[in-house]
């Protein structure tokens, strides 16, 4: 499951909305909207995360919070690390052969770490530069 799924699910189960109701309100299919509360899709378009954020009347912050765990959901991620050190392309490759090993504990203080860093740039932008 990505961030976003589990946040999507999470508005549909507080609001009593079947999948098949929603993908139908959405015009989306009902595997569609599956796979990608479960991760077994790529990231939703914006034009679909703001018809989300319309449909369950969604808005300001709360609305930033659901593009930002979009943006955070690619189920299959790729790590460029050229031009970065010997030792951070070390870190991407040992966490991508053990994350499946780690526990939530573990994956928390991870992202603790990773959120005491300020960002060089948003991940808005990273993404929107990767998809010119």
């Amino acid at each position: 499951m990505t961030p976003f799924g589990e946040r999507v699910r999470s508005l549909r189960d507080a609001r009593g909305v079947t999948l098949k109701q929603m993908a139908t309100d959405l015009s989306i299919s009902s595997a569609y909207l599956s796979a990608l509360e479960h991760g077994k899709r790529g990231q939703p378009s914006p034009q679909l995360v703001r018809q989300i954020c319309a449909y369950f009347g969604i808005i300001w912050d709360e609305a930033e919070e659901l593009e930002r765990l979009a943006d955070l959901s690619h189920p299959r991620v790729t790590v460029d690390t050229s031009g970065l050190s010997a030792r951070a392309t070390e870190l991407a490759n040992r966490l991508s052969e053990r994350i499946g090993d780690l526990d939530e504990e573990r994956i928390d203080a991870i992202l603790a770490i990773l959120d005491a860093v300020p960002p060089k740039t948003t991940t808005r932008r990273r993404v929107w530069a990767r998809r010119r």
